[in-house]
Parts: structure tokens; sequence; C-alpha cells
């Protein structure tokens, strides 16, 4: 009997490759957001089996503005429906903008319709999150939270301020790594939104990569930081994005020359001083870049009209922050880039930088900005009515979305 079932069962096994169905290796090329927590190996992002992860995901943005919970809860539509529109386009992930602000106790979550989400009201903005969360796994969704802002009122330079010191964020996201220890759906930490440039050099007060101040230079922060929240959980990724000029000034202009390491890119974008200047942490094989990357919707910058646009583009890439992948030193996690694409020349762009970011499982790992259409440079995936999909957008995502496994 025995003999005779292992001869059937490896006639089933046969019989459903030829037929299409995946085997147990083919899966783990397809899995979605793969299985328990992540970590990762040279440039891939993997999971507790060893199974290559590509997170192919949105922003859903609002708790980080004086709402203090996700925007489009007021809604005709219910919270649920819309993560479940998420997962039906192909999105596995979610990157969630919050504020120091929305986690003080008393902190109060607005902008609810008692008619479509009932079930939030009264909530606070973490109740809120926690039902989030806790759905968006249900549907096998990861969820990356992102310190967007120290208050709800506008986004900073640096990641701290006189208000919500350096000690505020760090023990912040050691409370938030506290609270969901032990969820395989909460992945890890975007410690701080678009570092960037301010003042004018030899006076730069702005964030700078590798220069050795410990106020400003934000590569040591994002190793304080990584490593106090690895210190109480060390299961997470830390997702740590770049500058925008190396020296935290603004000396320079893009001069078109990619071998210029002190041109300045995009808030967020410029992980050119990463490869000398790597962020070390404490727990091995945790560190995700994530840079930041837009088009003329948001500002037109020069490279955009350079005459061999777009084949100017991926030089650009590969200098601020795309080496890091090919040369195999860690993965990328691209997390934010979209444009409303009114202008042909952002289109263009979208083409050419999924293309980029390569095919399949093995490509690098993004969310897109934004799944809410009340950004106001961007744009959103979906309409005004939080329901109808921005279709040019999301024909051009479509190729690259790995769905998530229920």
């Amino acid at each position: 009997m025995t003999q005779r079932l292992t001869v059937l069962f490896a006639l089933l096994t046969v019989t459903l490759a030829l037929c299409g169905a995946p085997t147990q290796a083919a899966a783990a090329q397809v899995s979605g957001t793969g299985t328990g927590y992540l970590h990762t190996s040279g440039n891939k992002i993997v999971d507790s089996t060893g199974a290559t992860v590509r997170l192919t995901g949105l922003n859903w943005f609002g708790m980080e503005t004086d709402n203090k919970t996700f925007h489009g809860l007021w809604a005709n539509v219910t919270w649920k429906s819309q993560i479940d529109h998420m997962a039906q386009l192909g999105y596995n992930t979610i990157r969630v903008p919050f504020s120091n602000d929305a986690l003080k106790p008393g902190a109060v979550a607005t902008g609810i319709n008692d008619w479509t989400n009932p079930d939030l009201v009264g909530l606070s903005p973490l109740q809120i999150l926690d039902q989030v969360v806790a759905y968006a796994g249900q549907k096998g969704m990861r969820i990356i939270l992102d310190r967007h802002r120290p208050t709800s009122a506008q986004q900073t330079a640096l990641w701290y301020t006189s208000a919500v010191p350096e000690s505020t964020w760090i023990n912040d996201w050691k409370a938030l790594a506290q609270r969901y220890a032990g969820n395989t759906t909460v992945i890890g930490a975007d410690l701080h939104n678009e570092p960037h440039a301010e003042g004018t050099n030899p006076n730069a007060t702005g964030a700078c990569w590798g220069c050795g101040v410990t106020t400003r230079d934000w590569r040591l922060a994002a190793e304080r930081a990584g490593n106090a929240i690895l210190s109480v959980q060390p299961n997470w990724l830390i997702f740590v994005e770049g500058v925008s000029c190396p020296s935290g000034g603004l000396s320079n202009v893009w001069d078109g020359d990619p071998s210029n390491d002190e041109d300045c890119g995009w808030w967020g974008g410029n992980l050119s001083k990463a490869g000398e200047f790597p962020v070390r942490l404490s727990v091995a094989n945790r560190l995700v870049y994530s840079p930041h990357e837009y088009a003329t919707s948001v500002f037109d910058q020069t490279w955009f009209h350079a005459p061999n646009y777009p084949a100017n583009m991926p030089a650009i890439w590969d200098k601020y922050w795309g080496y890091l992948h090919k040369q195999n030193i860690a993965p990328l996690m691209m997390g934010e880039f979209g444009s409303t694409l009114a202008n042909p020349i952002d289109k263009v762009w979208l083409q050419n930088l999924m293309q980029y970011t390569g095919s399949g499982v093995d490509g690098m790992s993004f969310t897109y900005w934004a799944w809410n259409p009340n950004s106001g440079d961007t744009g959103g995936i979906v309409k005004d009515d939080w329901v109808t999909v921005q279709q040019e957008k999301q024909t051009i995502l479509q190729p690259y979305l790995i769905s998530p496994n229920p």
C-alpha cells in the first residue's frame, strides 16, 4: 500500500506540473509576501523559508495628518473594501505614514464616516491601525510603518525637533515594535521620511550622510534608532531612506554628470554615500535601503529635459541608489514614487523606472505613492470616489505586481 501510494503521489505531482499547477519549488518563487518574518540576503528580501519576496505595495496616508488616521475613511466605502481592492489589484504591502502626534495618549482620530465605517468610530488612531493590520494580515498583505513627520504640522529635514526630541522618536519606535511583536504582518520600520538638506554650505543645517556631525548625520541617527528597535524586536526590517545632498546643505545643482558625488537628488532619494558609509545594525540581514523617486508633477528636474531623455535616467538612478542593488550590497525598497501623469514626460519616466526595477520576484521592491486620490502633486491609484481606478497608472504598474496570498 505504501509503495502504491508513493507511485500515485508521484504521478499526481507530475500531472499537476504538466497542467500548470505550481510545484512546491515553483510556489516558492511566486509566494506573494512569503511566510513568517522577513530578512535580507545580499540584494534580496527573503522569508523565513529562504524564498525570495518582492514587496509590491502602495502608500495609504493620513495618519501623519491632523486626522491622525487613514484618509478615505470618510468615503462612501468601507475601510475593509478598500483593503480588499488593493489586494485584488495586486498590491501586497501597505506603507503607513504616521506622525508622533498620532501615537500620543488621548490622540483622537477624525474624518470617519460613521455610516460606512461605524466599527471604527471612537477608536484611537492606534486602535484603528490595529484593525487595519489585522485585516491586511488576513489578506496576506504586509505592513511597513513609516515615521513621516514628528508632528502633524509638516515634514522636517531632521529626525527631531525641539518639541519632538530624538529620545521621543526612538522611544515611540520601540513602543510600536513591542506593540506588534509576534505579528508577522508588520515587517518593519521606515525610520524617518525624507531627510533633506537645509541652508547653504558651509552653514548647512540639514541632514547629511557620513559627515560625522551627530546632530545632522542621518546615517548615524539611523543606526541609533535601528539598533534600539532591534533590541526589542530583532525580527523587523529596518528601512533607511537617503538624504537629498550628502553634505546636508544646498551646495550644488544637478549638472548632468552622474560621477559628481555632491549633486543633490530628491528628498530621501540620495543614497550615493551609503556604499562608502553603510548603516551598521546590531542584527545582521535586517537593513533595506529605501530611496524616493519622483517626476515633474512634484518638481521639474533638469534631467527630464536632457537631449537623451529617458536614456539618461538609468545612470542617474545607478548613481543615487541603484548601485546598492546591482553590487549586491543590500536590498532596495523604493518607498515613494509617483506622478499625476499629466505630463507625457512623466508617463515615460514611470514606464522606464518600472523597467529599471526589474521583473518578477527578483526585482526591486516598491510602495507607490499613493492609494489616496488627495495627494496634491501625484493623485492616487483611485479617483475621488476612492473606488474608480486610475487605469493609466495601474496599467503601467500591473506587470510588476505580485499579489498577496491570503
